[in-house]
């Protein structure tokens, strides 16, 4: 199993069941790569043709083979076995191509990444999604955007207000830690400072991780 490149994405894969570790490991990475189509091209319609394969080449895994590609073949062998369609995985592309805009729109990013991607990571866990679940993958992402430098500084204040909102304490069943660790890292983040001078690895964010990975908040 690859983990994603992500340091506590790849800790909170340590709280999946074993037999869901892979697929969930997968679609992160897939999350990952829509992200990294935006960081290698500069111009907006350059971004848009990629991220347009990679929607028309997850739909195409319904249907036939998977090319040759080693992520969609993993999407193939580990994600659709567990019942997701090429064409749930590809929401993905939505919430990465409102930043592949001019302007880029974040909230609408949000939306369809965060949510798309906790839901799909709840189902692959086996696990009915709670209905604020869609909530917190929303401000999980305004989060790792804002941490990224994303978004105008004269709404970074609002935005990071919404994601705390969003963000609010719950507590998570046990298949679903994995997305607990993300959310409370994440609702940390968005009550503290700016999110992009976090520390990813510092002692006090591992066992912030450790924390919400055992007991669910």
């Amino acid at each position: 199993m690859i983990p994603p490149d992500d340091p506590e994405r790849a800790l909170a894969l340590v709280y999946a069941p074993a037999d869901r570790r892979a697929a969930l490991a997968v679609l992160w990475r897939l999350d990952e790569r829509l992200g990294a189509v935006l960081a290698m091209a500069q111009e907006p319609m350059i971004r848009a043709i990629r991220l347009a394969w990679w929607r028309e080449a997850l739909e195409a895994l319904d249907d036939g083979p998977p090319p040759d590609e080693p992520l969609l073949q993993d999407v193939a062998a580990h994600i659709l076995p567990l019942g997701l369609a090429g064409a749930d995985v590809a929401a993905l592309e939505e919430g990465w191509a409102a930043l592949a805009d001019l302007p880029p729109d974040l909230g609408r990013h949000a939306r369809a990444r965060g949510r798309a991607l906790f839901d799909l990571s709840a189902r692959l866990l086996g696990e009915a999604a709670p209905r604020d679940l869609a909530d917190a993958g929303e401000g999980w992402a305004l989060i790792d955007r804002l941490a990224a430098g994303d978004g105008p500084d004269e709404d970074r204040a609002e935005l990071q207000a919404r994601a705390a909102a969003l963000l609010a304490r719950r507590r998570w069943p046990r298949a679903l830690r994995p997305l607990g660790v993300l959310a409370a890292l994440a609702r940390h983040d968005a009550r503290a400072g700016d999110p992009a001078a976090r520390r990813q690895g510092s002692p006090a964010r591992l066992g912030r991780a450790i924390v919400a990975g055992l007991l669910g908040r």
